[in-house]
């Protein structure tokens, strides 16, 4: 009987750095195309037919639209420097570690939106359409903000490896069985 030699964890290749793969990836570029193009759609709508739909409003639906109108625009805001950090990554004119500091001045975490009650029926289909696409884009980026940032050491849930823990826990029990 031969004696295996235990098992070496060093020698395993480590976590891959999922910030610097996402940041050169064609679905950070598809992303970051599509938040742009939010971003103009919506500069383009509010100062065009946005503005001739809002005259026609009632005052509650008015005060919504005003209101919703500046959450979103506000939002996407956030949303396009966050998405500016992280290309300026990918470019390597900055290091992840220093948009890691900038970002800290963009507030991605906060999408209130009234989206229901009185009078929000009435504020354009458009309007309501956009801040429903740029809530769905902030969560997008709120999760990938998480996994990019994550402080070192520590796991996602989703992403632990129950085989390698096994066979620590495995490679571990053999040692302290062969100390005796």
């Amino acid at each position: 009987m031969t004696e295996e030699a235990p098992l070496d964890r060093s020698e395993a290749p480590g976590p891959i750095d999922f910030a610097a793969r996402f940041a050169g990836s064609e679905t950070f570029r598809n992303l970051f195309r599509e938040g742009m193009g939010l971003v103009e759609e919506t500069a383009s709508y509010l100062d065009g037919p946005g503005r001739a739909e809002s005259r026609d409003l009632s005052r509650t639906a008015s005060l919504i639209y005003a209101t919703e109108s500046m959450r979103l625009t506000t939002r996407l805001m956030q949303l396009a420097s966050w998405l500016l950090l992280q290309r300026a990554v990918n470019e390597g004119e900055m290091t992840q570690e220093q948009a890691g500091l900038e970002k800290s001045k963009v507030r991605i975490d906060n999408a209130n939106a009234i989206r229901t009650g009185q009078g929000w029926d009435e504020v354009p289909e458009t309007l309501r359409s956009l801040v429903e696409r740029s809530i769905r884009l902030q969560e997008r980026i709120r999760k990938l903000d998480e996994a990019i940032y994550a402080p070192e050491g520590t796991e996602i849930a989703a992403g632990a490896n129950p085989v390698a823990e096994h066979l620590d826990r495995l490679s571990q029990a053999f040692r302290a069985g062969g100390a005796r």
